[in-house]
């Protein structure tokens, strides 16, 4: 998977904002909304390929968390942003 080009995360009054950028991209009722661990994960995998192993990787090196809740966590991730196509592959 990789994420799809043409976002950009902003802070926005202290929340994490996922925006489209180019007017090809605008859609004003798909706002994104992530938590801290979702930002730092969506930051980390920009222009590179990334399975669920790769994100729950991620979150291990940075965050108390076992592995199998880490796993958990990053599949539910991605299929939070494939429903929000933000992703591909």
């Amino acid at each position: 998977m990789r994420a799809k080009k043409g976002f950009a995360l902003r802070t926005i009054a202290g929340e994490k904002i996922l925006v489209a950028e180019g007017k090809e991209n605008i859609d004003y009722g798909n706002i994104i909304s992530m938590n801290e661990s979702a930002a730092y994960l969506w930051e980390a995998i920009q222009g590179k390929d990334f399975d669920a192993e790769d994100l729950a990787k991620l979150l291990t090196d940075v965050y108390d968390v076992d592995e199998a809740v880490a796993l958990k966590d990053s599949l539910s991730i991605i299929q939070s942003w494939k429903e929000t196509d933000i992703i591909e592959g």
